[in-house]
């Protein structure tokens, strides 16, 4: 399990870095700066695409648990209002409309789509259950991975390049000690298999990862550095947590077994969702 969660993890990792650079120099932003247009108008799009289809795994992904539950996720609603949603910021460059107005607004017809759906496909039957877990899906894996592209927009590929690579190496770090070491519990009810010891290795990992970031791209100063790569290996575990919480809801380990070592989308992609909008918070701070 070990060794299938390192080898894929690091594959990922070079395929995601890969995206991340190709499309930065494709629409011109790689060499002109972060916050500087492309000849098109438009930075992020092969990432936008990334998300994307990341995002109909885990709408799937999740409605499969909601159904553990008697739950129905509307998924001809939620998977494209959560890319709609997702590509907030992408979208947003061609626009007049401010970004608040457009999720706002994307919401609330959002909102109406699910009821529609709801009444011509189901009737009457579990409206408040199907259109609530269906609003949860699209916040959860829309709104908070609009921040994603929020920061590769606003703050270019460096800052978010390294906000991921300290989420999941932080994630590597509490996998692999807390697998070697691990004794004391962290949070025995919701995820049992965490402990104190890995804790202590997602810190250590994502404090490194985040010196290293910060000093070969001056993207913040070493003590912001250190800030950054603590708070980030707690915030990347409360977002592990968050998915656990509701697996174990549904009393399932994993949201699938796509990945080996990993298992689902949704397991690979919880911790850098929860982080997203903190990361953005962060980088808007120390700018």
């Amino acid at each position: 399990m070990l060794k299938n969660r390192l080898i894929f993890g690091f594959l990922m990792t070079v395929f995601f870095t890969g995206v991340v650079i190709v499309d930065s120099w494709l629409d011109g932003s790689l060499s002109r700066g972060a916050i500087e247009k492309s000849v098109a108008g438009r930075q992020a799009t092969g990432l936008f695409i990334l998300v994307s289809l990341i995002i109909i795994a885990a709408q799937f992904e999740l409605a499969k648990l909601a159904e553990r539950k008697n739950l129905l996720v509307l998924l001809p609603v939620t998977i494209p209002a959560s890319i709609m949603l997702a590509g907030s910021w992408y979208w947003s460059q061609g626009l007049d409309v401010p970004l608040s107005k457009y999720i706002l607004i994307l919401l609330a017809f959002s909102f109406f789509a699910f009821l529609l759906y709801q009444y011509a496909r189901y009737g009457l039957s579990s409206v408040m259950a199907n259109c609530g877990i269906s609003l949860f899906s699209i916040i959860y894996l829309g709104l908070l991975c609009s921040f994603i592209i929020g920061i590769r927009i606003e703050f270019g590929i460096w800052p978010l390049l390294m906000y991921v690579f300290v989420v999941k190496s932080a994630d590597i770090g509490a996998y692999t000690i807390g697998t070697l070491m691990g004794r004391h519990k962290f949070s025995p009810v919701i995820s049992p298999g965490k402990t104190w010891e890995g804790m202590a290795g997602a810190v250590f990992c994502a404090v490194i990862v985040a010196f290293v970031f910060s000093g070969f791209f001056s993207i913040m100063s070493w003590k912001a550095a250190a800030v950054f790569g603590i708070c980030f290996a707690f915030i990347g575990q409360l977002g592990d947590l968050v998915e656990s919480l509701i697996k174990r809801d549904a009393t399932e380990k994993d949201s699938a077994n796509t990945v080996p070592g990993f298992g689902g989308v949704l397991d690979i992609v919880d911790s850098p969702l929860v982080a997203g909008v903190c990361a953005y918070l962060f980088f808007g701070f120390v700018r």
